[in-house]
């Protein structure tokens, strides 16, 4: 495989370095236990995919902020724009006042989602907040109470949020009790789900059928809001649902008075080649959530929707007091202008051609990789015990993430079984930047391939 040479990666020190070492004992101190840390870098400054420790050593980022900096770290048209605003209006909160950034937003999200007519937008600061209120939302103007989610979601960790997050141990153990009337139902994931010989349509057949049984043995559907899906599921794994099983689901929704709420906060903003991954599906969506790189970094949070379901709460029923700030506001912007400029949605489909050719050749070397998936640049590597009874490796992940780190990589881990490892490259990394993370990353597979069972 031949690839551009250049070298991002400069290692000076062991890792962690001596300052870093000081700081993430700091960290140890002061930080509540519970908060996960994938790498110990101590990060300093950043550009692009590029990022630099407080002891002098550089890394190539394929974590990008769990998808927080699909225009990278730092694009100057961004930071300049944020600053700008810093110097004009910090605060004033949409509830009290209106400022220009706000309505600017709003505008630019109406038009940008793919649903016809007339579109409204309410900001928030956080993804969880807007997997909140399109609940809340979608309540109101059903009048009904249930929400219907997927196994393997992950729609936040506030009360509501972790109630309709999938993952168990990790998320939601010792937390309880949780929110009623929410019901969870299987996600079409065929690399575990389908059985062998089946095809793909009889597969969709199947997995509809299991909602349809949903709303016999769990919950009426005259009794349900909305259901709330993941194009493509980030902390389950970078599964993809089948399009046919999105444009299924539209049609039983549509049928039942049921509102189609995309949750795109890890999958949006050119992630997958499409600004939004439902695109891929043709399906029109009722309502579409968005965080992370809305703002690149920036805590900002939206749901879009249609005007008549978006206008049903109350005056006063919605708001925030920091949700559309000014400064994240005009990030915002800014972050949408730049990912127009330079078409970060084929830059999506670059990157993920090139990661999934490195993806499959070490899927035939080495026996504890069970799958492997790109959609656009939402990359994954799904890690198994044995391939013939696909039991998760929940091992490999760990010794692949903290190989990578030793090699300059930063990287984090997803699944329902935390048996992948996910790859979420700024989509202004260069082909050479990619390709010496590729092969960084190949070394630490080699690395968790030699060690398992040991």
């Amino acid at each position: 495989m031949t690839h551009p040479t250049s070298k991002t990666i400069d290692i000076r020190t062991e890792l962690p370095g001596p300052k870093a070492k000081v700081v993430l004992a700091r960290r140890d101190a002061s930080v509540v236990k519970g908060l996960y840390r994938s790498c110990p870098i101590v990060a300093d400054t950043a550009r692009g995919a590029a990022v630099t420790d407080v002891d002098g050593n550089t890394f190539i980022d394929l974590n990008a902020g769990i998808g927080a900096l699909n225009c990278g770290h730092c694009p100057e048209t961004v930071t300049a724009a944020i600053h700008k605003q810093a110097d004009k209006l910090l605060h004033l909160c949409a509830i009290v006042g209106t400022y220009e950034p706000y309505v600017e937003l709003c505008e630019k999200l109406n038009g940008l989602v793919p649903i016809a007519g007339e579109t409204k937008t309410l900001l928030c600061n956080t993804g969880v907040e807007a997997s909140e209120n399109a609940v809340k939302i979608a309540r109101y103007a059903t009048g009904r109470q249930a929400i219907i989610v997927f196994e393997g979601a992950f729609h936040g960790r506030s009360l509501l949020g972790m109630t309709m997050t999938s993952k168990y141990d990790l998320y939601k153990r010792g937390f309880g009790p949780f929110a009623p009337e929410v019901y969870r139902v299987p996600f079409p994931y065929a690399y575990r789900e389908k059985p062998e010989g089946m095809s793909d349509g009889a597969y969709v057949d199947h997995a509809i059928g299991q909602f349809e049984k949903a709303l016999v043995a769990q919950v009426d559907p005259t009794s349900v809001a909305a259901v709330i899906i993941e194009p493509v599921q980030g902390e389950g794994g970078f599964i993809r649902a089948p399009d046919a099983y999105l444009r299924r689901l539209r049609g039983l929704c549509a049928e039942h008075g049921i509102l189609f709420v995309a949750d795109e906060v890890q999958s949006g903003f050119c992630r997958t080649g499409k600004v939004f991954a439902i695109e891929h599906s043709g399906v029109e969506p009722d309502m579409v959530l968005m965080a992370k790189s809305i703002g690149s970094g920036m805590p900002i949070a939206a749901v879009t929707g249609k005007a008549a379901v978006m206008d049903a709460p109350h005056v006063g029923g919605l708001g925030s007091t920091y949700g559309g700030n000014p400064v994240a506001c005009a990030s915002a912007i800014a972050s949408i202008d730049f990912m127009v400029e330079h078409d970060l949605s084929m830059r999506a489909i670059e990157i993920g051609k090139i990661t999934a050719e490195y993806f499959r050749v070490w899927k035939e070397k080495y026996g504890i990789i069970g799958d492997v998936r790109c959609t656009g640049a939402m990359c994954a590597i799904e890690f198994v015990n044995d391939r013939g009874t696909k039991e998760p490796n929940k091992t490999s992940p760990a010794r692949v993430i903290e190989a990578g780190y030793q090699r300059g990589l930063i990287m984090i881990r997803a699944g329902l079984y935390s048996s992948c490892v996910r790859t979420l490259a700024p989509l202004t990394i260069t082909d050479a930047q990619l390709h010496e993370a590729m092969g960084a990353l190949g070394e630490a597979v080699a690395v968790a391939d030699g060690e398992h069972g040991e």
